[in-house]
C-alpha cells in the first residue's frame, strides 16, 4: 500500500478516523471527507504530526454536488486515487409502524446514495488505477434487524450496488469489498435516529463487550490489500450470516429474541 491516495468518508469519528490514523501509519496520502469540520481539522493535524500528506474536505455525503468536489478535491491534490472507503453512515431505533417517513429516507440517502454519490464521480480513476472501492456495512445487510428498518434496507440495497459494480468492472481490475465489522464500539448507534428522526442519545448496547474501531480498520486495510470480496467480523456476525444460509426462519426468532432485551427496546 506505498503511495496509495485513500479516500475516508465519516472520517471524523469511529471506523473512519480509525482507518485513517490506520492508513497512515503506512506511505499513504489520505482524504478525510465529513460534516464536522473541526474534527477533520483536529484529525489532520494528528496525521501531519506523522509527516503524511493528508486533506479535509467537508462533505454530506447525501449531498450528490458535495460527494463530487470530495473526488475533485482529491484528484486535484493528489492526481489520482488508489481506495476509496465508503464508511459515512447512521443508524436508527424504532418500529417501522411508527416511524416517519423522512427517518427511512434519511437513512437511505447517507448510507446508500452516499456510496453511489461518492462511488460514481470516483469511478472513472478508480478504474485507471485498478484501485479499490470499499463499502462499510453491517451484518445488518444480511440479516433484517427489528427496530432498523432504514437501516437494514440501506446495507441491503448497498451490497446489491457493490455487488452489482463488482459484476459489472469484472474484467476491468477494478476491486470491491463488502465489510460487515458486526457491532462495534463506535458512536454511531449514539447518534442512531428515533422514530421521529431525532438523535436517541445514549447506546443501548454494553459498548466494552464490542470488537474496538481500530481492530475493525486493521481488518479492512488487510483486506483491502488482499483484495478480498467480503470480510464479516466477529463470532457473532459470522454465525448469524451462516445461520440465516441454512436456517432463515430459526434466525428470525433468534434476531427478535436478542434485540428485544436491548433496554427500552421498542418490541418485546
Amino acid at each position: 500500500m506505498q503511495e496509495k491516495v485513500i479516500v475516508i468518508t465519516g472520517a471524523s469519528s469511529g471506523i473512519g478516523r480509525a482507518l485513517a490514523l490506520e492508513y497512515a501509519s503506512e506511505a499513504n496520502r489520505i482524504v478525510l471527507a465529513a460534516r464536522n469540520m473541526e474534527k477533520l481539522e483536529k484529525l489532520s493535524t494528528e496525521i501531519k504530526k506523522k509527516g503524511k500528506q493528508v486533506l479535509a474536505v467537508q462533505t454530506d455525503v447525501s449531498v450528490e454536488n458535495d460527494c463530487k468536489n470530495l473526488i475533485l478535491k482529491s484528484i486535484e491534490a493528489f492526481g489520482k486515487i488508489d481506495v476509496l472507503i465508503n464508511n459515512a453512515g447512521i443508524s436508527m431505533r424504532a418500529l417501522f409502524e411508527d416511524s416517519e417517513l423522512d427517518v427511512i429516507r434519511k437513512l437511505m440517502d447517507v448510507n446508500f446514495w452516499g456510496t453511489v454519490y461518492c462511488t460514481k464521480y470516483a469511478l472513472p480513476y478508480l478504474l485507471k488505477s485498478k484501485g479499490s472501492v470499499v463499502g462499510v456495512s453491517s451484518i445488518g445487510g444480511y440479516k433484517g434487524l427489528p427496530g432498523r428498518t432504514g437501516y437494514s434496507a440501506s446495507k441491503f440495497a448497498m451490497h446489491g450496488f457493490l455487488e452489482t459494480l463488482r459484476i459489472e468492472n469484472l474484467k476491468k481490475g477494478l476491486h470491491v469489498l463488502i465489510a460487515c465489522p458486526g457491532f462495534t464500539a463506535t458512536n454511531i448507534r449514539n447518534t442512531a435516529l428515533n422514530k421521529e428522526g431525532k438523535i436517541q442519545g445514549e447506546s443501548p448496547r454494553d459498548e466494552d463487550k464490542m470488537m474496538s474501531a481500530e481492530e475493525v480498520a486493521k481488518y479492512i486495510r488487510k483486506a483491502v490489500k488482499k483484495r478480498k470480496r467480503s470480510l464479516t467480523l466477529t463470532t457473532q456476525g459470522k454465525t448469524t450470516v451462516l445461520l440465516n444460509k441454512f436456517f432463515p426462519g430459526m434466525l428470525d426468532k433468534m434476531v427478535y429474541n436478542h434485540m428485544a432485551k436491548e433496554p427500552d427496546s421498542p418490541f418485546k
